[in-house]
């Protein structure tokens, strides 16, 4: 790590650190069965250190990365808690693994290609590919591994998307890399109902600031290291190749896939018939699907392979603590209908179920074994859901319930795969509580906070000015036992205080720049005590920005989630990038556009009034006569959608070349002119820069 002291040497632990994250690996009993189920099977390893971009420019996935992880011992060193180093060394397993066979139907697994897994199933005509990654690159080398080790040169039959969280869909179109990125125009692809509306809602709407938590989450621009990343519980990371998608065709759920009658359940499914299974046959392979909305992800779907009694659980069961709500942001998962859901795929598959696999982590074997593996996942998420809502009911609210409950009760404690690589029980409480009450916790003295500016100057101002809270904070750093969360806290005033416009409040830079480097040095501490990687990455994330500041982004844009975009998907992002105050101060009166596709005759009114940018399928009647008619092609609509801050420009380029026919180009103008895109390394550890424009804000409510 430099900062910007000029330090290179990596920033020691503290003794009470070293102490904690040494200590914890007593509180669990050793478990070596983790480590032997994570080797089993194993048929091949990567061969390589890298797997380079498509354009050989940067490096999608990094093998030899994590080499530290595997060549050291059991100790874990003194800057790692030594229970997410144990969980480091585990996910850092990669090669193709066989999980079970039995005559001419096999199921692999390409694990430690990417954060999820990739698992591949041999059918009658070729082979079903069930999650295949997050990008093009690591789905690619990922089929390329298994072709070379088990000869089997057959085509892909299917695709399966178990949810629709872009590590499990991401690299699909790397899969027909070997045919020149051609697709067979037959090929089934299955997945959840729901699936695409999710997928576009969460990539797309809230794209650019899960993008920029995310580089915080997996701390994509830090060095694997002892010091730095060692894994984000759930896997290593999550790949930096190119994000594509081929859509779906059949929705489990959907008009093709419904629900199977008593009278038409198939004896050879094993389990017995209940209400909401689903039965299919996909290249010969019978299975039988469980939906489970709301879950780890509101389109999931859990599935049984009858002949080789295999279950896969998607990412509702993991060797650790999931989230409840992710630190990169989602909405809140419902962990009733998780616990719900567990229950239901216990009773209906687990006495029937030899072998359990799922998207992260390795298989479990053994029916007993799966089954109260399940069980205490379940029990868990119960915990979070019931737990919380009592200590609601009494008055707690999230921040105190978190720091209340800060164990599971001991039979689910003592467990490895319930403990809180990637979500914790801190922020799962929370979300739990956020979940059912919301962000207010009832006390009007936390219903209108300042902001963190107006907030920073005044606590500042309050406690002597910004050296004196430094010192207050070098005190809290220096205490026996340390208090780094207070320092942080207190340190954090001291950088947003120095937001402030124009000269009403002053933090001289050599105060500020202590206030960052102390800061740095207290999240760092915390970073690593954390037992949950993804805190840990964020603490030591953040304290990288503060020293050297953002990094520019490794995620790479997703162009097929545009493409597959309807026209009110389109326009909903349309919406939502429209600077409403601007808009409502400046265009008074509604101004109507018509957009017709010419390919397809489809059409859609936009008109924009009030701030809002509103559509309706086809003419809108009652919007009146539009002010400009778009006629262009679904291609070029696609360009526009994927153009960003050059919207305007692509939009008049497309005109000049006739792409785009516009009868008033000065009406269009206006509209797009209110269109705003945003910066994709906005600050989170420091405030924003202040507009040369803006006149001093007030310090006071």
């Amino acid at each position: 790590m430099t900062d910007t002291r000029g330090f290179t040497e990596p920033v020691e632990p503290s003794p009470s650190v070293v102490e904690a994250n040494r200590g914890i690996i007593d509180t669990i009993p050793p478990n070596a069965e983790d480590f032997q189920d994570a080797q089993r099977g194993l048929l091949a390893l990567p061969g390589v250190p890298v797997i380079p971009t498509r354009d050989n420019k940067g490096v999608a996935w990094n093998f030899a990365g994590y080499d530290f992880l595997l060549d050291s011992d059991d100790q874990a060193p003194p800057s790692v808690n030594a229970s997410l180093w144990r969980q480091g060394k585990l996910t850092a397993v990669a090669g193709l693994f066989q999980v079970t066979a039995a005559g001419n139907r096999a199921i692999y697994q390409v694990r430690g290609y990417d954060l999820s897994n990739m698992t591949i199933v041999t059918g009658d005509t070729g082979i079903v590919v069930i999650d295949p990654l997050a990008s093009y690159e690591t789905a690619q080398h990922a089929l390329k591994l298994y072709r070379d080790t088990t000869e089997d040169s057959r085509p892909i039959s299917a695709v399966i998307y178990t949810h629709s969280h872009v590590d499990h869909f991401g690299g699909s179109r790397g899969l027909f890399h070997e045919t020149g990125d051609v697709i067979p125009k037959d090929l089934p692809v299955y997945a959840p109902e729901g699936f695409l509306d999710h997928a576009i809602s969460e990539n797309v709407y809230a794209g650019p600031a899960m993008a920029r938590r995310a580089e915080y989450m997996y701390a994509a621009g830090l060095d694997k290291s002892p010091y730095g990343q060692v894994g984000s519980g759930l896997g290593l990371t999550i790949s930096t190749g190119e994000v594509t998608l081929v859509p779906p065709t059949h929705y489990v759920g959907g008009p093709l896939i419904q629900p199977a009658k008593h009278a038409d359940w198939l004896p050879t499914n094993v389990v017995q018939w209940r209400e909401g299974l689903y039965q299919h046959t996909i290249d010969g392979i019978p299975m039988v699907f469980q939906l489970t909305p709301g879950t780890e992800c509101p389109a999931e779907m859990n599935f049984y392979f009858p002949e080789l009694r295999t279950m896969c659980m998607a990412e509702n069961s993991t060797h650790t603590l999931h989230n409840i709500l992710s630190l990169r942001g989602a909405q809140v998962r419902d962990p009733h209908a998780w616990s719900t859901y567990l229950t239901e795929a216990i009773q209906t598959f687990g006495e029937y179920t030899d072998v359990e696999f799922a998207s992260h982590h390795w298989p479990r074997w053994g029916s007993e074994n799966i089954v109260e593996f399940l069980s205490n996942q379940r029990d868990m998420y119960a915990y979070l859901n019931d737990q919380t809502l009592r200590l609601i009911d009494e008055g707690f609210n999230g921040i105190e319930i978190a720091e209340k409950l800060r164990h599971l009760p001991p039979g689910l404690a003592e467990h490895w795969y319930n403990q809180g690589y990637y979500g914790s029980l801190s922020h799962n409480f929370k979300a739990v509580y956020q979940r059912y009450i919301g962000w207010f916790d009832g006390n009007p003295a936390h219903l209108w906070n300042l902001p963190p500016v107006q907030a920073g100057v005044n606590y500042v101002r309050a406690m002597g000015g910004p050296a004196e809270v430094v010192r207050i904070a070098r005190e809290a750093y220096q205490a026996e036992p340390p208090q780094y969360r207070w320092a942080v806290e207190l340190l954090n005033h001291v950088i947003f205080a120095s937001g402030e416009a124009g000269d009403v409040f002053e933090v001289p830079a050599d105060v500020l720049q202590d206030a960052k480097n102390l800061q740095a040095e207290a999240m760092t501490q915390l970073g690593y005590g954390a037992e949950n990687g993804t805190w840990r990455n964020f603490f030591l994330t953040g304290a990288e920005e503060l020293r050297n500041g953002p990094q520019k982004p490794t995620s790479h844009g997703a162009s097929d989630l545009v493409r597959s975009m309807t026209l009110d998907q389109f326009f909903t992002a349309m919406a939502k990038s429209v600077d409403g105050p601007k808009a409502a101060r400046e265009q008074r009166s509604p101004l109507v556009l018509r957009w017709v596709l010419t390919g397809t005759g489809q059409e859609c009114t936009t008109t924009l009034r009030n701030g809002v940018l509103i559509h309706v399928d086809g003419q809108d009647k009652l919007a009146g006569k539009p002010q400009a008619t778009i006629s262009l092609t679904r291609e070029a609509l696609n360009d526009l959608a994927l153009a960003g801050i050059r919207f305007k420009e692509n939009f008049d380029a497309a005109v000049a070349g006739g792409h785009i026919q516009v009868d008033d180009q000065a009406a269009a103008d206006t509209v797009f002119g209110y269109l705003t895109f945003p910066d994709p390394v906005f600050p989170l550890v420091t405030p924003r820069p202040v507009p040369s424009d803006q006149e001093p804000g007030p310090v006071t409510g």
